[in-house]
């Protein structure tokens, strides 16, 4: 199972790259096993071949509250009345504060597990939630604490007998359910599925709570329907061979690019895209315009994702290995180069310094979504409207600021009707501004909110102290 774990992280590496971690279970132990750096630094054969059980969970982090650091690395470990708690989780929660004061009112100021160990994140208190008392099964307590929970959750958590999985009310980002010969896998996106070779079964229902133990498969809903569903998880955070409530994400991606063709057409020689994410978009910019499709731009493949890096030094140190112009290619052309997003400016503006250096003729950005004008506060890193560069700039003076001969941007009703989505089923926050989960007061939120001293949960003074942060996978056999 560890093994099996272990590709389908591969497959879902893409959504984060900072930690990664296993647990399993043999029935009667739990075995958590973490620690910095992607999924292949994180593991070998030793770590793998310690992970024995039936059951497994495995998490790979994009830290959107709490940083970067080993003791916020999930799988999260905790006590509950009956057993012991692993669970993992995709998403933000928005209600934090409150959720603290509900840890010290049921089990007091003094730290517990994860937080006495020095755990800032959201997943830690619902963890430290789930610990329940003797009276409830571990089911019974997160069918109580789920309704509790707001903000965007996709959850997979498991005790030593049974797998559990939940998604918010709003199903913002994705989670599904797949079959294997022998057992039933959850995923956050289909293509994990295909890796690990289940058979898709269905989406993970939007406020449904799911129980998998040897008796099968057992699902409960705990709040009614509300779909709001990420709509950049089809502009670029999901995998282009994902599909997400019925549309291919590849699908989707072409479609933006043949409508950002037809409300931005332009004359020019070549179309390329931005690797990898901008490539579907720019075979459909291609397609519609006319203009010969053209690989311009060539990707370190071993280079990650530079949005997700927690540093704006290793975003632009990102940046310059990422990409490198095919100067044949693009020399004397008068390029349409495709991109998925602009946030900050950064890339593009070094992509087309790129360009310019390497003999393009002309350049003209096209961007397969509206500009980005609002933080998010459900699972992805924008941080503050000030980083935003479309936030006090027009269109013309971003592309003046990127250094483009042009720039278009596509609309929010093209977007949306690519995704082939209701509009009242998608969350657009960040391109409009409208939140569908309502934000408390802005001290309350913040990616760091959990590192403040005052919260009413008092000094770290237990917790499983004898799990230490590991070097690598040959330490896997020398600590619980």
């Amino acid at each position: 199972m560890a093994k099996l774990t272990y590709f389908g992280l591969y497959a879902l590496q893409h959504r984060g790259q900072e930690s990664a971690g296993i647990a399993t279970s043999n029935g009667s132990q739990l075995l958590v096993y973490k620690d910095m750096g992607l999924v292949s630094q994180v593991f070998d054969e030793t770590a793998l071949n310690a992970l024995q059980g039936h059951i497994a969970i495995g998490h790979a982090r994009y830290s959107t509250t709490g940083g970067s650091t080993w003791e916020n690395a999930q799988p999260t470990l905790g006590p509950t009345a009956a057993g012991t708690v692993a669970l993992g989780h995709n998403g933000n929660l928005t209600n934090s504060a409150e959720l603290v004061d509900l840890v010290a009112e049921r089990y007091g100021s003094q730290r517990r597990g994860e937080l006495a160990r020095g755990n800032t994140t959201d997943t830690a208190l619902i963890t430290a939630l789930l610990a329940g008392d003797p009276d409830h099964t571990l089911e019974a307590t997160a069918l109580e604490v789920l309704p509790r929970l707001r903000g965007a959750f996709c959850l997979v958590f498991m005790d030593e007998r049974t797998l559990y999985a939940a998604r918010d009310p709003q199903g913002v980002r994705p989670l599904v359910l797949g079959r294997l010969e022998r057992g039933w896998v959850v995923a956050s996106e289909t293509s994990a599925l295909d890796i690990v070779g289940a058979s898709y079964v269905r989406e993970v229902e939007p406020g449904e709570f799911i129980a998998i133990d040897s008796d099968g498969l057992r699902s409960t809903r705990f709040a009614p329907i509300d779909r709001a569903g990420c709509v950049f998880e089809y502009v670029y955070l999901a995998r282009p061979d994902t599909t997400i409530n019925g549309r291919s994400v590849h699908a989707a991606r072409v479609a933006m690019g043949r409508r950002l063709a037809v409300e931005h057409p332009v004359e020019a020689d070549l179309v390329i895209p931005v690797p990898e994410s901008g490539t579907p978009a720019a075979v459909g910019y291609a397609a519609k315009s006319g203009i010969p499709f053209g690989q311009g731009l060539t990707k370190n493949a071993y280079v990650g994702r530079t949005f997700i890096q927690p540093s704006q030094t290793l975003r632009q140190l990102g940046i310059r290995l990422k990409l490198n112009p095919l100067k044949d290619v693009i020399r004397g052309k008068r390029l349409v180069v495709v991109d998925d997003t602009i946030v900050r400016g950064n890339t593009q503006r070094a992509l087309v310094r790129m360009l310019r250096e390497s003999g393009a003729a002309e350049v003209h950005i096209r961007i397969t979504a509206p500009p980005v004008k609002w933080p998010c506060f459900y699972g992805i890193d924008f941080a503050s409207r000030a980083e935003l560069i479309a936030n006090g700039l027009g269109v013309e003076e971003i592309a003046r600021s990127l250094g483009a001969d042009s720039l278009g941007y596509l609309s929010e009703e093209g977007m949306i009707a690519a995704t082939e989505q209701p509009a009242s089923q998608l969350c657009t926050a960040c391109f409009s501004g409208h939140y569908p989960i309502e934000l408390p007061p802005s001290e309350q939120l913040g990616k760091h909110l959990l590192e403040q001293s005052e919260l009413p949960l008092g000094q770290p003074e237990d917790g499983l102290l004898s799990i230490v942060p590991a070097t690598g996978g040959a330490t896997a056999l020398d600590h619980p």
